[in-house]
């Protein structure tokens, strides 16, 4: 009863590694096909546990067909034959094993117990809601591979059932596979590399001693590009939504090791970046983030977070972005013919999805122009033109298309995107071109906003060099005349509008200030900017005025420059 069972399952080439050893296991889902032998009327488990000769005899039959690979009858040896099946059968196909030997163990646990309920994990089913007592007994896995002398070994479990028939079988789950193996995750052969002996910035600096880098590292050690002929292979646990890091098993051959990793970061503006979220945060008693981004090429050159740790809110964050929209906004109106120099007045008030809006200054502007619209900020006549001049989709239509955002961004590490809905009538979209409404982004992508503004051409950020799969491009640029009136107005912005005092003494700036209102909360601070090839954007949860709050940390990293 106690002898293992092993087969030799054939030879597997690299190639067939390569096509079918590299498939994924979805352990959720059942597959078709499975035993033509039907149990005779409906089997099912009862409320009375199994003896224990007999669970040790069923877990023993079960055992020896798995190894052999009649995967038919260590099915029917189940109380789900067509699940257990499909799910061995998936196990062979994609691990691929040379042999397999499984052997028998002990008792595991306590005496028999009722487990109502219980979650079964290969479909997401639940077991009968009437109490199942198993038995729980264990077995040892000893898992062969072609290349590799060592075996992949690990202890496995089984709850044993007694059946309407009278006899024992397993109750299946995905752990029955692999104790670590759930509901939503898969097991398979995966190339494998290993993870970067250090990592520095653009010109060789090691990256330590930045609080807003150091819990993200691990995570960008293991994004990184690598050469195919470097990987080795092994056996990993992913989970079925893509997300999150593969959980490896068993190495069978193991990977070359791996080059030091220059990321895009420059340490010289990130130590500038980590400076002003601690002095514009008060300390980590405000939140916020700041960016930075070369835009002749979408490398992320700084990025930094307050409070350092817990989310990415630079990359991750999501909140409304204030008048920084209207650079895009801007931009849609440019292309609806409006110039900086036409007229576009400026009232006191306006009202916008059913609600008053007013500026953040006193009096009334008739005469004003686009121009100094947008060197003042002004609410109420973004608001009326947009109503004017634009349609309901224009903003996200223009927003995705020129500028990137909604489109989904491979950064190195995990991103929100931005969502800019389409507004169902011109009442909801009115909030959205100031910035308000159910805009969320982060200072990441009003960065980017700067960027594209300056190039003239959306690139997608980007942390890890040479970083190609999936990489997001925008569908079409803005045309050189409208991209010259942008810059017209983000510079009218520096040399006679909102940012003239954050800017003071950087030449050569250009830039939007933001103010959001979020639920009744103190207003949130915006800044995005460009100079020479470096864009920049800051936002100040609760910090009031964008040039108050976010453009002294903005400030910081402009000063510098991109040298």
């Amino acid at each position: 009863m106690n002898k293992g069972a092993k087969i030799g399952i054939g030879v597997v080439s690299a190639a067939m590694l390569a096509v079918a050893g590299f498939g994924v296991y979805n352990i959720a889902t059942s597959l078709t096909g499975g035993s033509d032998a039907k149990p005779k009327g409906p089997r099912t488990v009862v409320d009375e546990a199994p003896t224990a000769q007999q669970a040790a005899e069923a877990a023993k039959t079960f055992l020896d067909a798995w190894a052999k690979g009649d995967l038919e009858a260590a099915g029917a040896a189940t109380d789900k034959p067509e699940t257990a099946i499909a799910t061995l059968t998936a196990f062979r196909t994609k691990v691929h094993p040379s042999a397999l030997t499984l052997t028998p163990g002990g008792p595991a646990g306590a005496a028999p117990s009722p487990a109502a309920t219980a979650t079964d994990g290969t479909d997401g089913s639940a077991a009968p809601a009437s109490s199942v007592y198993e038995v729980p007994l264990t077995f040892s896995a000893k898992v062969e591979f072609e290349g590799t002398a060592a075996p992949w070994a690990y202890q496995g479990a089984l709850g044993m059932v007694k059946m309407s028939d009278g006899k024992a079988a397993v109750r299946w789950t995905s752990g029955v596979i692999h104790p670590k193996l759930t509901a939503g995750h898969s097991i398979t052969v995966k190339p494998i590399v290993a993870p970067p002996s250090q990592l520095g910035d653009r010109n060789g600096k090691p990256l330590t001693g930045f609080p807003s880098l150091a819990p993200l590292l691990s995570q960008i050690k293991n994004t990184g590009p690598t050469d195919p002929g470097d990987a080795g292979t092994g056996v990993v646990i992913t989970n079925d939504s893509g997300q999150g890091t593969p959980e490896k098993l068993f190495t069978i051959t193991e990977p070359k090791p791996a080059k030091p990793l220059r990321l895009t970061i420059d340490a010289k503006l990130q130590q500038a970046a980590e400076d002003a979220m601690r002095e514009q945060s008060k300390g980590g008693t405000l939140s916020g983030s700041v960016v930075a981004i070369e835009p002749s090429t979408g490398n992320v050159l700084a990025f930094a977070n307050a409070p350092a740790v817990g989310m990415n809110r630079a990359f991750g964050g999501g909140t409304a972005p204030g008048s920084t929209m209207k650079v895009i906004t801007a931009a849609a109106l440019l292309e609806a013919g409006v110039t900086p120099g036409s007229t576009m007045a400026c009232p006191a008030e306006t009202t916008a999805g059913g609600q008053k809006v007013k500026n953040d200054f006193d009096g009334a502007f008739p005469d004003y122009t686009l121009l100094e619209d947008f060197a003042h900020s002004c609410n109420t006549a973004f608001i009326n033109a947009g109503a004017e001049h634009l349609k309901p989709g224009t903003l996200p239509k223009l927003a995705k298309d020129a500028f990137g955002l909604g489109l989904v961004w491979h950064t190195g590490l995990s991103t929100f995107d931005t969502s800019i809905p389409v507004p169902n009538s011109m009442a909801a979209a009115l909030p959205e071109f100031i910035g308000q409404g159910a805009i969320r982004t982060n200072s990441l992508a009003m960065a980017s906003v700067s960027a594209t503004v300056q190039n003239g051409t959306f690139h997608q950020p980007v942390l890890v060099p040479g970083m190609t799969d999936g990489v997001a491009h925008a569908p079409r640029a803005l045309s050189s005349s409208v991209l010259n009136d942008l810059r017209k107005l983000m510079r009218g912005v520096v040399t006679g509008g909102t940012a003239h005092d954050a800017m003071a003494g950087i030449p050569n700036v250009y830039a939007k200030t933001g103010t959001a209102e979020i639920d009744g909360k103190d207003t949130n601070a915006w800044f995005t900017a460009f100079r020479g090839d470096l864009a920049v954007a800051a936002e100040i949860e609760g910090g009031g005025h964008g040039a108050a709050a976010a453009g002294p940390a903005a400030a910081k990293l402009l000063r510098i420059g991109n040298n």
